[in-house]
């Protein structure tokens, strides 16, 4: 029962802030979505509603040691986010957390894609 309230909540502080921030063209939409194992992100232009990019921990050419932590996983994703969108001409983008707190693996993908070059 209570992890329903949070799963609301949770959900009212994303609706909240999705009327504030759009992702464009130019400036894309970093959304940022996980789960207790995996964690997912994407370059969404809210304009056109589609996704441009996207990265996760489930990707082939993502490294599955068993030895890594999901913190490294999230760092990883971050980084290969931050690659394919180098490789794309973006460098600015609007973090989206997706109501979760900006702390542990969110605020390790964020730091990931920082280091990979992505400016927000």
């Amino acid at each position: 029962m209570g992890s329903r309230k949070k799963i609301n909540n949770r959900l009212k502080v994303k609706y909240r802030v999705r009327k504030k921030i759009k992702g464009t063209q130019d400036r894309p939409r970093l959304s940022v979505f996980k789960s207790n194992k995996q964690i997912y992100a994407q370059l969404i232009n809210d304009d056109d509603g589609k996704t441009l990019l996207a990265a996760s921990s489930l990707e082939k050419d993502f490294n599955t040691e068993s030895s890594i932590t999901k913190k490294e996983a999230a760092q990883k994703v971050g980084k290969n986010l931050a690659e394919k969108a180098k490789e794309a001409g973006i460098k600015k983008v609007i973090f989206d957390r997706n109501g979760y707190l900006y702390h542990g693996r969110v605020k390790k993908l964020a730091e990931g894609a920082r280091e990979g070059g992505l400016n927000f």
